[in-house]
């Protein structure tokens, strides 16, 4: 699964909220999966600010995942930054799918 952010934000939009809802359920449904939340910007930024910034993107969702009653024990996060783009386009439609937060089962 995959939550998107808007353009150098990390706050999570409503489409993002409704999908992490989804998400914590199968989670508690699952009590046994691990979860690894990956955070990603877009190609514009430096190095450095996309590192920070995705980074706060998986916390974002990993912190809202909490509030929801997971275990924050399960999920573990890492920020990609710009290093690992979906779509590899210098475009808005590219950057708005590589502007994200995947979720990643780590183990069952």
């Amino acid at each position: 699964m995959t939550v998107y952010y808007d353009f150098d934000k990390y706050n999570l939009v409503d489409s993002a909220k409704a999908a992490l809802e989804n998400n914590a359920r199968v989670l508690k449904d699952n009590p046994s999966v691990m979860v690894k939340i990956e955070g990603h910007c877009d190609e514009r930024g430096t190095v450095e600010y996309n590192l920070s910034l995705g980074e706060k993107r998986a916390k974002a969702a990993k912190d809202y995942l909490i509030d929801l009653g997971v275990d924050a024990g399960r999920l573990d996060i890492i920020s990609y930054g710009k290093e690992r783009p979906v779509d590899p386009g210098h475009n808005e439609a590219a950057w708005a799918k590589n502007r994200r937060a995947a979720f990643i089962v780590t183990s069952q």
